[in-house]
């Protein structure tokens, strides 16, 4: 059975991971010259990471942090099934704001945070498709 405690700690932990490649993610992509519309949207049980533009361009952006790689690099998180996830998350969020007719891309954001040094980033510009059936 699992200690209530350590599985306590180890989400709060993971959050606060988040929240911090979260951070390094927006600040990165503002250097890029993007403009954060929104971060961490709510979209039934899902969340959408960062919303921004890029020229005219819609861009949702998954964040992926780690501190290390053994379990493999962040970016390596975006399953399948997350893209598909991420997809009916992008499609209800761009129909909500009337956007459907709008120039939209995934980007993923890996955020290595190392204890020891300053953080690796790695930008993968219209990372995947919009899949999982859905149309726009």
């Amino acid at each position: 059975m699992p200690d209530t405690q350590k599985v306590v700690q180890s989400k709060g932990y993971r959050k606060r991971l988040g929240e911090e490649g979260e951070r390094i993610a927006a600040r990165f992509l503002q250097g890029k010259g993007y403009k954060i519309l929104e971060r961490n949207v709510r979209i039934g049980r899902g969340e959408i990471d960062i919303v921004a533009l890029d020229g005219d361009t819609i861009v949702l952006v998954e964040v992926k942090a780690r501190r290390g790689t053994g379990y493999g690099l962040p970016a390596e998180a975006v399953t399948p099934g997350k893209r598909r996830q991420l997809s009916k998350l992008a499609l209800l969020y761009l129909r909500k704001k009337g956007w459907l007719d709008r120039s939209a891309r995934f980007d993923v954001v890996s955020v290595l945070i190392p204890d020891d040094g300053e953080p690796v980033i790695e930008h993968i510009r219209n990372a995947f498709e919009l899949s999982g059936g859905f149309t726009f």
